[in-house]
């Protein structure tokens, strides 16, 4: 457990004031963000068989909550991670066309996560998939769409400021990119998440890009799963956050694997035994359509435009008891 206590925190909204801000940002949020990439909402799983390869194997040393059902003999059901690989398939099932997507509401229980100010067991985010050209496979194309995120984004800290003015925090105007490679040749004696406070600190709002593959050095900046994103066309939003003296992550995104990025990714993770799993398959004999996608999380945005201190102030989860009473003495009320 690790726990930061801003000094002399003041969370200005009351924890009723608080859930009434949650469900605007939520409900308002999604609505532009529909509107801005062309994205539709559908329903999702919370669970997925584990023989079809959907579930999200995040850094591969994550367990996913597991469990047998009544009806279903001796198939292990995992609870999902996240949707990253069950959205591409969504797409080509429900017949989207080209540049057309979806967003759902995606929960999910990571019961490994190491609690923090940002990180809960709970993850609840706007998962988002869309549906592209295979000359869109560019990093052109991927920067043009997290602008689009951005904007909308940017858009909200208005909208939160007109409802509830005392409460807004306020967000820098633009969104920078930079690679993964040129933070560890900057800052080469600084860990990557060192790196990503200081690139958050001095431009204010940063995508951070071609997460998953070994740098220059050998080491990795982060891990990714070999199989939904694209390690050269990927990255991360990350904010300065202030209250927190740290950066935030927002989305986690990027365009998906084609067969060849597939085949290379897996080889160099160790895991080519994925490959004979059916959506790995569709992968391969490109069943399924070219995408670019990710997640936005729905507290980290409440806690971002909100100004709060911990995670727990934006979303109902489980917290050590000594993390309860810590927060409680510094005005930090975790719901």
């Amino acid at each position: 457990m690790h726990l930061i206590i801003p000094k002399d925190y003041d969370p200005k909204l009351t924890v009723r004031e608080t859930q009434s801000a949650i469900r605007y940002i939520r409900e308002t949020f999604q609505e532009e963000f529909g509107k801005e990439l062309n994205l539709s909402r559908i329903s999702a799983p919370m669970f997925v068989e584990k023989k079809t390869g959907l579930n999200d194997n995040l850094n591969g040393v994550e367990k996913p909550v597991s469990f047998t059902m009544q009806d279903m003999g001796d198939e292990t059901i995992e609870i999902v991670h996240s949707l990253a690989k069950w959205k591409r398939v969504a797409l080509k099932r429900y017949g989207f066309d080209m540049h057309e997507g979806l967003y759902t509401n995606m929960n999910a229980i990571r019961k490994d996560e190491d609690l923090d100010n940002y990180h809960s067991a709970y993850v609840d985010q706007w998962d988002w998939e869309k549906v592209i050209a295979r000359e869109d496979r560019t990093i052109d194309y991927l920067q043009k769409t997290v602008k689009e995120i951005f904007k909308v984004i940017k858009h909200m800290e208005h909208e939160v400021w007109y409802k509830f003015p005392k409460a807004v925090h306020h967000l820098p105007d633009e969104i920078h990119f930079i690679t993964t490679q040129e933070l560890e040749d900057r800052w080469p004696d600084k860990t990557p998440r060192e790196r990503e406070n200081a690139i958050a600190k001095e431009l204010g709002c940063v995508f951070i890009m071609k997460i998953g593959g070994q740098l220059l050095s050998g080491k990795r900046h982060d891990g990714r799963a070999p199989d939904y994103d694209d390690w050269q066309l990927n990255g991360d939003i990350m904010f300065w956050y202030e209250p927190l003296d740290q950066a935030i992550e927002i989305s986690s995104m990027g365009i998906r694997v084609d067969a060849e990025s597939m085949k290379k990714q897996l080889k160099a993770a160790d895991a080519e035994d994925r490959l004979s799993l059916p959506y790995h398959q569709m992968v391969l004999n490109e069943e399924v359509p070219f995408t670019i996608g990710g997640g936005i999380g729905q507290s980290r945005l409440c806690m971002l435009l909100l100004g709060k201190a911990h995670v727990g102030e934006v979303q109902t989860a489980l917290w050590p008891d000594e993390m309860i009473k810590q927060c409680e003495a510094h005005d930090i009320h975790l719901l």
